[in-house]
């Protein structure tokens, strides 16, 4: 799987979203994460994880199906700040990333037009600073992100940026037409 394939990173992404959701069956279940590795993933710092939260992810990843073999530190972040996210803020695949920042319709739930606009248009470690507050505040609001929408943007923020900017073009224009509806 690459990342710069746009198919091979959605379904990497459904498979991961569906890893980090499955409980385990039984004690011991070693098809699905226990309770301390889904805690470690939503405690994980994507810029300096410890030991066991970088178990964690990687037991996630081997069980999604993702290879890590030959990645650089910056794509281990890039996947740990996803992992993060799910584990945090949970995943809904069934509306876009931009209608849910405009709260489903619900102004109490909508995320401002000024943190959406930071999001959107930060870069590099801006960027990767802004992914964290927007997850905590979704999560707050009770709103599961679309992680096909927010892991590809992710995924191709700072090494796609013509593919990450029509998810972010995507995302804005979702947001606006749910925020002015």
């Amino acid at each position: 799987m690459t990342e710069q394939d746009p198919k091979s990173s959605t379904s990497a992404l459904v498979r991961l979203a569906q890893v980090i959701a499955r409980a385990q069956r039984f004690h011991g279940d070693a098809a699905a994460l226990d309770k301390g590795e889904q805690a470690a993933l939503a405690r994980l710092d994507p810029e300096s994880p410890r030991p066991h939260q970088v178990g964690a992810l990687a037991r996630a990843l081997v069980l999604a199906g993702i290879g890590a073999d030959d990645w650089q530190p910056e794509t281990w972040q890039r996947w740990a700040l996803i992992a993060h996210g799910m584990a945090l803020a949970g995943h809904d695949g069934t509306t876009r990333l931009g209608k849910q920042l405009a709260g489903h319709g619900d102004p109490k739930r909508a995320v401002s037009e000024s943190r959406v606009t930071r999001f959107l248009t930060a870069h590099g470690d801006a960027f990767r600073q802004q992914v964290p507050r927007l997850l905590r505040l979704m999560a707050s609001r009770g709103i599961a992100p679309n992680w096909l929408d927010f892991g590809a943007l992710i995924l191709a923020t700072d090494r796609d940026e013509a593919r990450a900017e029509t998810l972010r073009l995507r995302i804005a224009g979702g947001y606006y037409a749910a925020a002015h509806r």
